[in-house]
């Protein structure tokens, strides 16, 4: 097992230098045309526009600009700045790496301790953050279906946009973590209904936080992972839901977003 860690600066509180974006610059310094570079990283033409957009924006220079005419009809070139901002992100790069090397010389990085700590790192507000691993991703024309394989066995699917695979360079095989909102989640009783929803998780009730409006329903699904539902409270009445109830946990693909 090797200790690794993404580099990203910030700038007015957003991702402003990723290393797909260093990469992409880079890309653009060589072939000078935006279509040759998204070709070399690689990723969409609209992909790369929008994340020389984003650096533009947030930088208080231009780092990349676009020259018409000419004999060769234009192109896309690095500013003086973005070229000094790719120099620095280079030496923060091989500091950060040199940081990685001594922390996994002090640190027993095989007990996977550090990827507990990173998912209790994560600020979100969201009640349901679900660990599981990717199992398939399958390309759309404009959204991307990612099947994940959660510590209990179950199914769960994320539909997201191209670019957010993109961005969390997903890939088979690796570890994410599932992130939905309490509210998004709808239950039923085992048999009742016949239902479209991709999302359908199986678990008995540990747990119900009762209200005079809503109600907080707590699912266990196995293996520790558990799903949290709010839910009104004459739902509850009305499905007999009480702890130990076997229930199904259902959640549209789209409500279902990923982070790393």
């Amino acid at each position: 097992m090797e200790l690794t860690s993404k580099l990203t600066l910030e700038m007015l509180g957003e991702p402003f230098l990723l290393e797909k974006r260093i990469a992409l610059l880079h890309a653009i310094e060589e072939h000078g045309s935006i279509i040759k570079a998204a070709k070399a990283v690689p990723m969409s033409y609209k992909s790369a526009w929008e994340a020389v957009d984003t650096m533009n924006t947030l930088s208080t220079q231009p780092i990349v600009k676009r020259e018409t005419g000419g004999k060769d009809g234009g192109g896309t070139t690095i500013t003086e700045y973005g070229r000094k901002l790719m120099q620095t992100y280079e030496i923060l790069r091989a500091e950060h790496a040199h940081f990685l090397q001594r922390l996994s010389q002090v640190t027993d990085i095989h007990s996977g301790e550090f990827k507990t700590i990173g998912r209790l790192a994560m600020q979100l507000s969201a009640r349901n953050q679900i660990q599981g691993k990717v199992e398939s991703i399958e390309l759309g024309a404009v959204n991307v279906q990612v099947e994940l394989r959660l510590k209990s066995g179950a199914k769960l699917v994320s539909v997201i946009t191209k670019q957010a695979v993109e961005n969390l360079n997903l890939h088979t095989g690796e570890d994410v973590t599932a992130v939905f909102k309490s509210s998004t989640v709808m239950l039923a009783l085992p048999g009742a209904l016949q239902l479209s929803a991709r999302n359908q998780i199986k678990g008995t009730i540990s747990h119900i936080s009762a209200g005079s409006v809503n109600s907080e329903v707590v699912i266990d699904i196995g293996e520790g992972d558990v799903v949290v539902a709010v839910i009104t409270a004459g739902a509850l009445k009305e499905l007999g839901l009480v702890e130990g109830s076997e229930v199904i946990a259902i959640v549209k693909s789209n409500d279902v977003m990923l982070a790393r």
